[in-house]
This record gives C-alpha cells, sequence and structure tokens, in this order.
C-alpha cells in the first residue's frame, strides 16, 4: 500500500514520517560516533593496515609475545604500550632502544590525540586515529584493494615481496624454518586460446578458491603473475611444505574444472624451496623454488619438485 493510497489517514501519514526520521537520526548518530580507537600503518611494514584498539593495554613490538606485532628490527621486542580507557588513551614508551616519538617529539609517557603520528624505530610510522563504523568499513576496503588481486582475491605481488622480506627477515634472525611454494598452471594458455578468456579466468579464481581452503590463516597465498601462484609458510620446513605442494597439485588434478558442460584439462607443476642459511636475500629463495618449478616441468609437468640446499 503506498503513501497516495486514499484509504491512509493522516495519522498513518504522521507515523511513517516520524519512523523514517528516526532511522535517518539514528544513521546521522552512527555516522557522528567516532569512538573507536585505530592506529594505521603510515610507514614501513603494511602500509594501510588497521589495528582495533580495545579497552585495557596493547603493547606492540617485534616479540610475538607483543599484542600488536610489527617486524621492523629497529623495533625493541615490547616498544611501547597504548592504554585505552573509553575514548582517553595514554601512549608508554617500554624503554625501547630507539625510543617512541609522537608528532616528532621524544616522549615517555602522553595523551594522544586524534590524528597523532607515533614514529617507532627508524622506519615505522602509525596514526593514531578515532573511526565510527563508515569510516571503519572504507578503511578497511580500500586496504583489502590495495593487496588484493581483484581477479582471485589472492594476495597481490606487492603484497607477498613485502611479507617475505618481513619473514625472510625473521627467519635468520631466529633460525626458524620458511618455505615457499611456487605453483604454475599447466598449458594455461591453450585453455585460453581453446575455450576462452573468460573460463581461464574462472580456473584461475577456482584454484585460488580451491587452495584457500586448505591453508592455515598466517600463511601468504598471492598471485605472483598470471598463472603463477605462490606461498609463504612461516614455520614450515622443506619436506612438510613438499607434503602441501603435493596436496595442492592432487587437489587440482581431481577437481572438476567447468565450462559450460566440458571439463576442462588443469594441472599444475609446484617448485618449493627452504630458507637456508646460504640464501643471502628474499629474492634467492625465489629463484631457488623457481628452479625446482623449471625443473618440475621440464620433467613432464603436473608434478612437485623441492629444491634441496647446496652441500
Amino acid at each position: 500500500m503506498s503513501n497516495d493510497d486514499p484509504t491512509w489517514n493522516n495519522d498513518e501519514l504522521e507515523q511513517t514520517r516520524v519512523s523514517d526520521l528516526d532511522k535517518l537520526r539514528d544513521e546521522l548518530t552512527k555516522r557522528s560516533q567516532r569512538d573507536r580507537a585505530y592506529l594505521i600503518v603510515l610507514a614501513g611494514n603494511e602500509v594501510g593496515k588497521m589495528f582495533k584498539l580495545d579497552d585495557g593495554e596493547t603493547v606492540i613490538g617485534r616479540s610475538h609475545r607483543a599484542d600488536i606485532r610489527i617486524d621492523d628490527d629497529s623495533i625493541s621486542r615490547l616498544h611501547v604500550k597504548l592504554m585505552l580507557d573509553g575514548t582517553s588513551v595514554q601512549i608508554e614508551d617500554l624503554n625501547s632502544s630507539n625510543g617512541t616519538l609522537v608528532n616528532g617529539n621524544r616522549v615517555t609517557t602522553e595523551p594522544l590525540r586524534d590524528g597523532d603520528k607515533i614514529r617507532l624505530g627508524e622506519t615505522t610510522i602509525l596514526k593514531f586515529t578515532f573511526h565510527d563504523r563508515l569510516d571503519e568499513n572504507f578503511q578497511q576496503k580500500m586496504y583489502n584493494a590495495a593487496l588484493r588481486d581483484p581477479l582471485t582475491k589472492a594476495f597481490n605481488k606487492k603484497y607477498f615481496i613485502d611479507q617475505l622480506r618481513t619473514e625472510f627477515s625473521y627467519a635468520r634472525r631466529h633460525d626458524t624454518p620458511l618455505s615457499l611454494v611456487i605453483f604454475d598452471l599447466d598449458h594455461f594458455k591453450r585453455i585460453n586460446d581453446t575455450y576462452g578468456h573468460v573460463a581461464g579466468d574462472h580456473v584461475l579464481i577456482d584454484i585460488a578458491d580451491q587452495v584457500h581452503g586448505i591453508l592455515r590463516a598466517e600463511d601468504v597465498f598471492a598471485r605472483y603473475g598470471g598463472e603463477e601462484f605462490v606461498i609463504i609458510l612461516r614455520g614450515i620446513p622443506l619436506n612438510d611444505a613438499g607434503v602441501l605442494a603435493e596436496r595442492i597439485r592432487a587437489l587440482v588434478e581431481q577437481h572438476a574444472f567447468m565450462s559450460g558442460e566440458q571439463r576442462l584439462p588443469v594441472s599444475v607443476s609446484v617448485g618449493v624451496a627452504a630458507y637456508d642459511a646460504k640464501l643471502e636475500d628474499p629474492l634467492a629463495l625465489v629463484e631457488a623454488a623457481d628452479s625446482a618449478l623449471y625443473a618440475a616441468k621440464e620433467a613432464g609437468r603436473n608434478r612437485v619438485l623441492l629444491k634441496y640446499p647446496e652441500p
């Protein structure tokens, strides 16, 4: 029944107007309630990432014991503490080696205001701010858009490189396992040429969905380029990474990739490498995994090969 219906009386119309006005006031109130405290990374690793602050204490540092972990060698293991009470926030340096600066001034204890810039160590800068719910959603969408491949929703190459540097540095510093998996679709050009690029795109999306479903939350899965994907496996040694790689290969081989009623011939070749002390930088790890991938293709495709360290 519309408002133009002659059976509507003035009281009903007035109730509708009041209801609509109440909804509008509620929405405007939500928009104006900037009461959610956040830190946003402006410089350093993971630029654009948001950290929501909860009531009470939040410790920031490069230790796994920190509430917010930032992998930056110039940041102390437990560097700084933030204390949130409602909309009141206090920052306290925890006797860090390189100090804490707020808006360029070194501080020991300081109240924070919306928009303050916090510098930790040599390269990390955080912005303290209050967001409302709409700000929060928008910022999160912008951050995700900057990190994700728009087709497959896997992380993009830039994010992968940034995270690989971070994980490589951590593995070197703490002598912990780190593995890298690279896989590539076999004869993908043939799929595009035979069934069309739309079908090819659906294969990429489907593969990404399948792989996402078997990874841990801490694994970094990214589209490296074209039909090539990479996975960073923190704390996983080479042989265990090989087990995961074989699981991915078998998953793809057994999955029904369809174009209409036609099942598409899809398989992957996989190369796996792990950090060792002889590798000088993160790109050397990529080259090692890529070398194993190339060998897998040369050996006939649809297989996994591991790159063991040189003696």
